[in-house]
């Protein structure tokens, strides 16, 4: 039988929605309860597929937007989006549509 870690994994998905595009390089922190679980930077297309172990359970996904926004000399009021979602076995996506001044998170697909 193989152990939930092998059967669970999560990926996220940001877009730029005031600008049609990815928001590449975005810092994202995974954690779990009080540990940080793993880091990344989103990839030309806005992506991110966590190579981490993980177990099934609630997690913190922490988007970094203040200094994303602040990189490209945009103004933003979240200084920073954090997206807590649980998962379970099985593959769990999380996306975050993203504007200086609204966001918007769902569970996809």
């Amino acid at each position: 039988m193989t152990s939930p870690a092998a059967q669970t994994s999560l990926s996220t998905h940001v877009l730029d929605a005031a600008r049609g595009e990815p928001a590449t390089d975005l810092e994202v922190v995974l954690s779990r309860m009080t540990e940080q679980v793993a880091a990344a930077h989103t990839d030309n297309d806005g992506r991110i597929h966590w190579d981490a172990p993980l177990h099934p359970g609630d997690y913190l996904l922490h988007f970094a937007t203040g200094a994303w926004f602040a990189s490209a000399d945009r103004e933003t009021f979240y200084p920073a989006v954090d997206v807590h979602v649980t998962i379970g076995a099985g593959h769990t996506h999380v996306a975050l549509l993203l504007s200086p001044f609204a966001y918007t998170t769902y569970k996809g697909s």
